[in-house]
């Protein structure tokens, strides 16, 4: 059974403290534009070309060696310049809507 604390009431009831008001009004998000965003039309196609581009570029390099007159002259830097239009052709598709 419970103690009852002087007045009737148990301990309980006289050790809940007070809830404080909230100061700051609650954040509600601005409204979203009615237009939707288009991506340009010459993204896709350039984000594409890239990407094919560096995946062609890397394969050739394994493929023949390094023995093509082209990659020859430019050596371990084949993979830098690959790589390059990879990373380009990812950095376009970030901006596809």
């Amino acid at each position: 059974m419970r103690q009852r604390a002087p007045g009737g009431k148990t301990d309980q009831e006289t050790t809940v403290p007070k809830s404080r008001v909230r100061s700051k009004a609650v954040y509600t998000p601005p409204p979203r534009s009615a237009k939707a965003q288009v991506s340009p039309r010459w993204l896709v196609p350039a984000m594409l070309g890239s990407l094919l581009i560096g995946l062609a570029w890397i394969s050739l390099f394994y493929i023949t060696g390094g023995t093509n007159p082209a990659q020859t002259a430019i050596g371990s830097w084949n993979l830098v310049i690959g790589f390059g239009f990879i990373i380009t052709g990812v950095a376009l598709a970030t901006k596809w809507r």
